[in-house]
C-alpha cells in the first residue's frame, strides 16, 4: 500500500536515509582560505577574551559611584535595620556612598518593582523578602515584574520566626487560651499584617485554617503600623518578627504568645513554638536578602555576594541582628536562589489550599 504523504514525511523524518554519491564532491580547501579562516577565528576569539577582560576590570572597579539599597517596607521596620546595618559595613568596603531608599506599599512589590526596572549594573540593590519574591506569583493574578525572571538573587542576608503578638491586657497567657477567646468573638476578631502577602499575613492565614478560627485581615505597610494597631486595639492579634515588637514589650503594650520556628528560639527559651502547643509541624521563618535585576553582569554579583558574606561573617554584626533576633545568613547565589524555589513550592501549595488571591 502506498503511504499517505503525511505517514511518508514522519517516516522520513525518523528513519535513516541511505546515503546518496554526491554528484558535487567537497572541494578540500586551498590553504589560502585555510588561513583565513584561522585569521577569523582567531578574530573571534580575540574579541572574546577583550570582552571577559573588559568585564572583569568592571567588576573590579565597580562600585564607581554610589551605590543604592531599596528597601520595600517602611524605615523603623526590620528590613530598614538589616540594610543599614550592612550598608555601614558595606560603604567603608566599597569606599562609596551607600544610600538607603525607602518605598513602602503593596505588600513589598513597589519597592521590588524599583529594582528590577532600574539599570542592570549592580548600583541599585533591593532587600527583597518573602512576600514579593516567593509568595506574590502564587497570590497575584498579575504583577508588574516576575521575581524568577526580572530579579538575580545575590545573597541571603537574615532569617527569623514570626511571634504570636496580642495587647498586654488580653486574658489570654496560652496559644490555646487564645484560640479559645478568638473563637468567643467570632467574627468581631481582626488581625494586623505587615502587608498583604506578606510572611505575617500568610502565617496568621496558616494558623487560621489550622486552628479553625474566624478573622478578619487588616493589612498596614510595615510592622511599626502594624504594630501600632495591636497597642491601640484596633486589631486583636499580630504574627511579625520579635525586634519590631521590641518597643510596644518593653512598654508592656503588648505580649507575645508563641513563636513559629520548629524548636524554641535561643533568645526567647520561654516562649513556646506553636508546633509544641498543639500544632505539630507548625513552621514559618520571615527572610530577606539582596537583589538586583537581571542582566546585572555575573562578576559584579559576584563580588556583592563576596563582600556582604565578609560583612555576615563578622562577629560584631552576627552579635548585633542575634540581639535583633536575626539568623545571620551568607551563601552563594546558586543557593539563595535554590532555597527561595523551594520556599515557592511549599507556601504555593498552602496559598492555593488557603485560596489566597491578591489582586495588583
Amino acid at each position: 500500500m502506498r503511504r499517505s504523504m503525511r505517514h511518508a514525511a514522519i517516516g522520513d523524518t525518523f528513519a535513516p536515509r541511505p546515503e546518496r554519491p554526491s554528484s558535487h564532491p567537497a572541494r578540500p580547501l586551498e590553504r589560502t582560505e585555510v588561513k583565513k579562516h584561522l585569521k577569523l577565528a582567531a578574530f573571534l576569539l580575540a574579541g572574546l577574551f577583550s570582552s571577559l577582560a573588559a568585564l572583569s576590570v568592571w567588576a573590579q572597579e565597580w562600585p564607581s559611584r554610589p551605590v543604592r539599597i531599596i528597601v520595600p517596607a517602611p524605615a523603623g521596620s526590620s528590613l530598614d535595620l538589616i540594610a543599614r546595618t550592612l550598608a555601614d559595613r558595606l560603604r567603608v568596603m566599597w569606599k562609596q556612598p551607600v544610600v538607603i531608599e525607602t518605598k513602602a506599599g503593596a505588600g513589598g512589590l513597589i519597592g521590588m518593582d524599583a529594582v528590577a526596572k532600574a539599570p542592570h549594573d549592580g548600583y541599585t540593590l533591593g532587600i527583597g523578602f518573602n512576600g514579593p519574591i516567593a509568595f506574590g506569583p502564587y497570590m497575584y493574578a498579575r504583577m508588574p515584574y516576575a521575581p524568577a525572571r526580572d530579579l538575580v538573587p545575590i545573597v541571603l542576608t537574615t532569617s527569623q520566626p514570626n511571634v504570636l503578638a496580642v495587647q498586654a491586657d488580653n486574658p489570654a497567657n496560652t496559644l490555646a487560651e487564645f484560640v479559645d477567646w478568638a473563637r468567643k468573638r467570632g467574627d468581631r476578631f481582626s488581625y494586623a499584617s505587615v502587608g498583604a502577602g506578606s510572611s505575617s499575613h500568610l502565617t496568621m492565614e496558616l494558623f487560621r485554617s489550622v486552628a479553625h478560627i474566624e478573622a478578619v485581615h487588616v493589612p498596614y505597610a510595615g510592622s511599626p503600623p502594624a504594630g501600632l494597631s495591636l497597642a491601640a486595639g484596633d486589631t486583636q492579634a499580630l504574627f511579625t518578627v520579635a525586634p519590631a515588637l521590641l518597643p510596644l514589650i518593653q512598654g508592656h503594650r503588648v505580649k507575645l504568645i508563641a513563636v513559629t520556628s520548629a524548636q524554641r528560639s535561643e533568645l526567647m527559651k520561654d516562649l513556646p513554638t506553636v508546633a509544641e502547643s498543639g500544632y505539630p509541624g507548625f513552621e514559618s521563618l520571615a527572610w530577606n536578602g539582596f537583589f538586583t535585576g537581571s542582566g546585572t553582569p555575573g562578576e559584579v554579583v559576584r563580588r556583592i555576594n563576596a563582600d556582604v558574606n565578609t560583612v555576615l561573617k563578622e562577629p560584631a554584626v552576627r552579635e548585633l541582628l542575634a540581639n535583633q533576633g536575626l539568623v545571620a545568613g551568607g551563601g552563594s547565589p546558586e543557593e539563595f536562589r535554590a532555597f527561595i524555589d523551594s520556599e515557592g513550592r511549599k507556601w504555593g501549595a498552602t496559598i492555593a489550599k488557603i485560596g489566597i488571591r491578591l489582586d495588583q
